[in-house]
């Protein structure tokens, strides 16, 4: 199914034509000035310069030369050269009553067939979520949801922190504490305990406790870089330990992001890439793209027409340890081998941008990947407190992410305290509430923006809001349980029948609250497309926000289950029906859930 502006802009280009100018100019897009057309075409003052004449002159041309088929209610060329144009009733009607039954609301998905990438996760195991993972998770979940509804094949990657200094600390303090574990019996040939010697609570002291000792102690912080090394080359208990920590901190993440509705299919972490290292720098090293530099060995990734420092990409430390470089290198080279994506997405705060792009020069310039292969670096901005600083704990720690979404939770849960709800009720209603509060907060903003946590902000049910389209959602679901109660078809049943066009938007004109609404959904796969190209998420919370606006502002002026009108109320319900469709399809791609009631 076209786009509406698509439609319009073939008239145009067409009328051009006719007019003796190129079809190029007949672009058509929506109005800037709401208040004196719809849509409008700028194209006679773009072709004025070409060929040498007023623009108004051509404009009254192309007017002159369209087609008189009810498209349109009204065009009229203004000076000095804009064309206005006022869509029909009929035209919209008909064009909505298409999106009403189509899939996917009339969106054509131009990725069907390609495979994307998306590393969202980045968590380190053995240690909580804190509120710096929030963006992210819930970034990336919506980047993967918008490219598979434009039909790529998705594939999201926990991309786990398993391999490196961490995971050294956390075994050079557990053998302080508790050095007869057989784990650490070189000597020991027999099976290892299959349960973990350590909760995850201990974990999460531990690791801490042994970050800060190793910056106060240099034996102590060579004994954790060697128990890297040591883990990293295959030393048995060290893999085995590794393996029992690897379970439990998984389990744990996996608990932590279902309960943001962030979902992987895939959890691998750095370990995996490790088989892939050494083979990938031999290659560099064949090819004479691999130097020693300073003890180290790198690729250089400057270029001629860099304005600032590029430092080389290292492949290699002066000791012969293995650093993010390479391990983010051979990443790529496991995910060429595996999935052949067309485009890989790294959804990481936007301060590991320099490191992103020599990863990305070095891939290019091994040949790991081709042109044809997308590497985009989607840096994230700051969630701060209200001080403009990053978001921290009233004593200044760094915030957990489950004590975060528990104190939105309580925070939806405290103002819906009157409702005539049960508690089982108020409880599912403040957690799709909260994390929807919680996660559009952050989707409204560009990835790439910080942005201030406002609790109440945030939770407020007027505004651009999470809550607000929720319940925008469930006034639309509240219209169709009192149209069922009158017509005795249930809301299930009116949905159906919208779906396969047995009811239809009404020919009827309606007034101007139904002719906002109405437009507003009919740009639904212009919005969404645009959403998909850009790789922004934000974008389609703007369409939610005016889509939300406009129905609200149409509830409000028109009676629509006590219209006695039947056609008009048939209408009525047309309208309402694909509104909560476009509603439901965007808050899916933002990885929110709506409840019933509120």
């Amino acid at each position: 199914m076209k786009q509406l502006l698509e439609i319009l802009s073939e008239k145009f280009s067409a009328a051009f034509e006719k007019a003796g100018y190129s079809a190029e100019y007949g672009r058509c897009v929506v109005s800037n000035r709401p208040d004196l057309c719809e849509f409008q075409c700028n194209g006679a003052m773009a072709a004025a310069k070409a060929y040498k004449k007023a623009p108004i002159m051509i404009a009254n041309e192309v007017v002159a030369n369209l087609p008189d088929d009810g498209t349109f209610k009204s065009v009229e060329a203004v000076a000095p050269g804009f064309i206005n144009i006022i869509i029909s009733e009929k035209t919209l009607n008909a064009y909505l009553n298409e999106m009403a039954v189509s899939e996917k609301n009339g969106f054509e998905p131009k990725s069907v067939g390609k495979t994307a990438v998306i590393d969202y996760g980045g968590a380190n195991v053995a240690k909580p979520l804190h509120v710096g993972h929030l963006r992210p998770a819930i970034i990336g979940e919506s980047v993967k949801r918008l490219l598979g509804f434009d039909g790529y094949k998705t594939i999201g990657d926990a991309h786990l922190g398993d391999w490196g200094t961490p995971i050294g600390l956390i075994f050079t303090e557990m053998q302080v504490r508790k050095p007869d574990l057989v784990f650490f019996d070189e000597n020991y040939t027999g099976e290892y305990p299959t349960e973990c010697p350590v909760t995850l609570k201990e974990l999460e002291e531990i690791y801490p406790f042994a970050s800060a000792k190793s910056k106060e102690d240099e034996e102590y912080r060579a004994k954790a870089r060697q128990a890297v090394f040591e883990l990293q080359q295959g030393r048995r208990g060290y893999r085995a330990l590794w393996e029992r920590i690897m379970e439990i901190s998984r389990e744990d993440l996996k608990k932590n992001y279902d309960n943001l509705n962030v979902h992987f299919e895939l959890w691998y972490g750095e370990s995996d890439a490790d088989p892939y290292i050494m083979p990938m720098i031999e290659d560099m090293k064949n090819k004479g793209i691999a130097k020693i530099s300073e003890g180290a060995l790198v690729v250089d990734v400057k270029e001629e027409t860099d304005n600032k420092e590029m430092p080389p990409c290292m492949l290699l430390k002066s000791d012969g340890a293995v650093g993010y470089d390479s391990t983010d290198l051979a990443t790529i080279v496991q995910r060429q081998k595996d999935f052949a994506p067309n485009k890989i997405i790294y959804v990481v705060d936007k301060r590991q941008g320099l490191h992103f792009e020599q990863v990305f020069r070095a891939v290019r310039k091994a040949g790991i990947v081709g042109d044809d292969t997308d590497l985009i670096f989607l840096g994230n901005g700051t969630m701060n407190g209200k001080d403009g600083k990053p978001f921290k704990t009233r004593d200044g720690g760094v915030l957990r992410l489950e004590a975060l979404v528990q104190d939105v939770r309580d925070h939806v849960a405290e103002k819906m305290a009157d409702r005539d709800l049960s508690d089982k009720e108020k409880d599912e209603i403040a957690r799709k509430v909260g994390l929807a509060a919680l996660k559009y907060g952050d989707l409204s903003n560009a990835a790439t923006k910080d942005y201030i946590f406002d609790i109440d902000k945030f939770t407020s049910f007027e505004g651009n809001t999470g809550p607000y389209i929720l319940y925008t959602m469930v006034r639309i679901k509240s219209i169709l349980e009192k149209y069922s109660l009158v017509t005795g078809i249930s809301a299930n049943d009116v949905l159906d029948k919208v779906s396969k066009g047995k009811i239809k938007l009404s020919q009827i004109e309606g007034n101007d609250s139904e002719k906002k609404l109405k437009l507003q959904m009919s740009l639904f796969s212009e919005y969404f497309a645009q959403a998909v190209a850009e790789i922004a998420p934000h974008k389609v919370c703007s369409y939610l926000f005016e889509l939300s606006n406009f129905f609200n502002s149409f509830y409000h002026e028109n009676k629509i289950v006590s219209e006695e009108n039947e056609e008009k109320r048939n209408g009525f319900i047309a309208i309402i029906c694909l509104t909560l469709k476009l509603l439901e399809t965007g808050i899916d791609l933002l990885g929110i859930e709506a409840p019933e009631k509120m």
